[in-house]
């Protein structure tokens, strides 16, 4: 079955216009929307637990919300990584 020719056309000016868009724009430029969206995540939980805060004190609780969400995930890499740890030498001890 030959591939689609209309496909790597399509692919082609898919990489191109991509490439002038890296021109026009950094990536902090092309992310600043999804960022802040992550942000307000976090402020959002802030204000349904404690509706009565000033949005000073939202925005100080978010960011060690935030800070607790990424602790939370370094936490659970390292206990992934220690179960593969244990996984390869209970290997290495069985093939010994």
């Amino acid at each position: 079955m030959a591939a689609d020719p209309d496909a790597s056309l399509r692919v082609l000016r898919a990489r191109r216009a991509a490439l002038f868009s890296h021109v026009a724009h950094t990536g902090h430029e092309r992310t600043e929307a999804a960022r802040a969206a992550f942000r307000d995540q976090f402020a959002q939980e802030v204000r349904e637990r404690f509706p009565d805060l000033s949005e000073a004190e939202v925005y100080r609780r978010a960011d060690l919300l935030r800070k607790a969400h990424y602790t939370r995930l370094a936490l659970a890499s390292v206990k992934a990584r220690r179960q593969k740890q244990n996984r390869q030498q209970q290997t290495k001890g069985k093939s010994r």
